[in-house]
């Protein structure tokens, strides 16, 4: 939904070998509720309910050092 897009959040260079959904979700759930996750090979999305809280996660989590990987 191109409506959403503002809402959703990007995490690159993560360590799928290690991060499985369940992390990624503990990880952002601070930030705001979470409607939706999807985890890939070596990155993630994570959708907000609202953009405030989409933004909130990218300035608390950008550069964040997880599984031995810089995200």
């Amino acid at each position: 939904d191109p409506r959403s897009m503002n809402s959703r959040v990007f995490i690159g260079n993560l360590n799928t070998l290690v991060v499985k959904k369940s992390d990624v979700e503990a990880i952002f759930s601070k930030y705001g509720k979470i409607v939706g996750c999807s985890v890939h090979k070596g990155f993630a999305f994570v959708q907000y309910v609202n953009e405030r809280n989409a933004r909130a996660a990218v300035a608390g989590e950008d550069g964040r050092m997880i599984a031995g990987q810089v995200l």
